[in-house]
């Protein structure tokens, strides 16, 4: 496993905890924990045994994807997203006789 498929498995552990708990007290210690399971296995050096730790931590994400994730509210395909759009301008002025 090298070290940036470790670090993007990482990012999508902590993301998707997030998915769960969405107050940052709360995954503030899923934080902390999902960093001890790392850092117990850092000093793998075994290819072998690097993708099986992989293939273990994917099938996991997988189990434990949330059915509806958290999106922030302004994000595409949050709540609020495209509401209340401004105006659109133009680039150019209307030809003449237009209106």
């Amino acid at each position: 496993m090298s070290a940036s498929a470790a670090l993007s498995l990482y990012r999508r552990s902590l993301k998707q905890s997030l998915d769960w708990a969405v107050d940052r007290r709360v995954w503030r210690g899923q934080a902390v924990y999902i960093r001890s399971l790392f850092e117990a296995n850092k000093d793998v050096r075994d290819p072998r045994q690097q993708q099986v730790l992989l293939r273990e931590t994917e099938k996991l994400l997988e189990e434990w994807k949330h059915p509806d994730p958290y999106r922030p509210p302004t994000a595409p395909g949050g709540n609020k997203w495209e509401r209340n759009l401004p105006a659109r301008i133009l680039p150019y002025a209307a030809p003449p006789g237009a209106h």
